[in-house]
């Protein structure tokens, strides 16, 4: 399966995109010949409870799932898995969280918590290591993000040969053209957002490029 693990909608105060949007896209993307799966909505800074995307899911043939985008004091973590304990024990609008314990917060809730963009210049997570940092919970990676500059993704490359991570693919979109740039592909079949978790830990799965999806040649 092709997922696209890093998107925002309007729900985020960045994004101007709706997620009806970003399906019907998908199906542009797909008459040209990729495939794509489905989305994460990675929102800023919340997780949207009650908001029921599934009859939008089947009426375009997208899985459709939520996480979010948290800020941290180490750069910025998408988590996967979210559920009512986990934002119980933290503030998702906290832009100070302790990465650390957000990332072991995340696992006790059965959820995961990885770097985004960790080859972000100037809030990456390869700065702050570069400063010092160690981080023992962090195993995956965000490696290929579709909003990254000249350099940024290299960073993450780089970063995840040297330290053994694994890595994960996501569009960061903002936009409805720019969904599903970079898409993670799983070897396992996923249905929902527990799945994911455990997909994620499972370890089998790579990042890739849109273009990379043409006809499943990857």
């Amino acid at each position: 399966m092709y997922l696209d693990l890093h998107s925002h909608s309007v729900s985020s105060d960045d994004s101007r995109a709706t997620v009806e949007q970003y399906v019907k896209w998908i199906q542009v993307l797909r008459k040209r010949g990729n495939v794509v799966d489905g989305i994460v909505l990675t929102e800023h800074r919340k997780f949207d409870f009650d908001r029921d995307y599934s009859q939008l899911a089947a009426e375009y043939g997208v899985l459709i799932l939520k996480g979010s985008e948290l800020d941290t004091l180490y750069g910025h973590f998408l988590v996967y898995g979210v559920n009512q304990g986990l934002t119980n024990d933290l503030d998702f609008s906290n832009v100070r969280l302790d990465s650390r314990e957000l990332m072991k917060a995340a696992r006790q809730h059965g959820a995961l918590a990885i770097p985004a963009h960790p080859g972000r210049f100037g809030i990456g997570l390869v700065d702050y290591m570069e400063q010092g940092e160690s981080f023992e919970d962090v195993h995956i990676v965000e490696r290929l993000n579709g909003g990254s500059r000249a350099g940024e993704n290299e960073r993450a490359e780089e970063l995840c040969s040297q330290k053994g991570y694994l890595g994960t693919g996501g569009s960061d979109a903002h936009l409805a053209s720019h969904i599903c740039a970079c898409v993670t592909d799983f070897q396992a079949t996923i249905q929902n957002e527990q799945d994911l978790v455990q997909a994620l830990l499972s370890g089998e799965f790579k990042p890739v490029r849109l273009e990379e999806t043409q006809n499943g040649s990857v």
